[in-house]
């Protein structure tokens, strides 16, 4: 992998350099759908949005890991106060902890919110409590947590284009866009989850089609509507990705074809879901390279941004 140098601001020390090639290979081998995206940044970008995400995966392994809860929690914090020292300028590039490096390098680089980060350690903690969520808007809390928050990260990494309609509310499309990309893992991990002993749907939505035993088995519950549960949830995402999506005419080509590329996936995937339910139940669903390097071009040709566009401007018209 090129140990190539950020362009914004000065010249990044070998070491600051090490630490984001540590972050590019962590990015690489653990989210291959969020590599596919940011392949598309240039080397600055790049590396900040692979800083972001080595240190969101240190979070969100320890929440997933074999630790007990105590453990965990202690662990999140002391994680946390890795996130004030970054925030406070106290980590120096000889750091012997190289996401902290990069994240902090990133950090004087970029206008990133850290404090999105401060909200996953707390979305982890939820999930280490064993939360349940009754409604959609308790679950929404969520996913903004855990999602929501990576979408307002990675919109700092972005900026946006001078003059861009609507640049005052790309905090919160980003976000809404991080709750349907969330939505749609959720869905796509419904198997798995059940089996960590984990449900996120909304129990409301759980009883209203008859799922509220659970998923533990390849077929779904006796006597319920698992389809239209499935599908139901499916057009919410789809909701929340039309109103998401008008974030792309707000970036920059090569920003935008990133977050193209990422969305555009999960909208793929989304429809799969949502054509043959049950096949959550019976394994994880996912593209084939072919596929998601198709979405990436389109991303990177500005179609997607285009029609994205055109759509937003239709809807406005009287």
């Amino acid at each position: 992998m090129e140990a190539s140098q950020p362009s914004n601001g000065p010249q990044a020390s070998l070491p600051v350099l090490a630490a984001y090639q540590y972050c590019e290979v962590v990015t690489g081998q653990q989210a291959r759908n969020f590599a596919y995206g940011i392949k598309l940044l240039p080397t600055a970008k790049r590396q900040a949005m692979s800083a972001i995400y080595a240190f969101a995966r240190r979070v969100d392994d320890i929440g997933d890991g074999p630790l007990d809860d105590a453990t965990k929690a202690r662990r999140l914090e002391e994680t946390r106060d890795v996130l004030r020292r970054v925030r406070e300028g106290g980590i120096g590039e000889d750091d012997t902890d190289p996401v902290a490096v990069a994240l902090s390098d990133a950090s004087t680089r970029f206008p990133i919110p850290l404090g999105g980060l401060d909200e996953l350690i707390d979305g982890v903690r939820m999930d280490v409590r064993g939360e349940e969520y009754e409604t959609w808007d308790d679950l929404k809390v969520y996913c903004r947590c855990v999602a929501g928050s990576i979408g307002r990260l990675s919109l700092g990494v972005f900026g946006t284009v001078p003059g861009a309609r609507g640049a005052e509310r790309a905090p919160e499309i980003a976000d809404t866009l991080g709750l349907a990309l969330q939505l749609t893992n959720i869905l796509r991990d419904l198997r798995e989850d059940a089996g960590n002993g984990r449900t996120y749907l909304p129990s409301d939505d759980l009883a209203k089609f008859g799922c509220q035993d659970g998923f533990g088995s390849a077929a779904p519950p006796q006597g319920s509507d698992f389809d239209g549960l499935v599908r139901f949830e499916a057009r919410r995402a789809e909701e929340l990705f039309q109103e998401g999506l008008r974030l792309l005419p707000m970036l920059d080509r090569r920003s935008g074809a990133c977050v193209s590329a990422m969305a555009g996936i999960y909208y793929r995937l989304l429809g799969r879901i949502a054509q043959d339910p049950s096949a959550v139940l019976r394994g994880r669903v996912s593209l084939a390279g072919r596929e998601k390097a198709f979405v990436a071009l389109r991303g990177l040709s500005g179609l997607h941004t285009r029609q994205v566009a055109r759509a937003a401007a239709a809807r406005e018209r009287p």
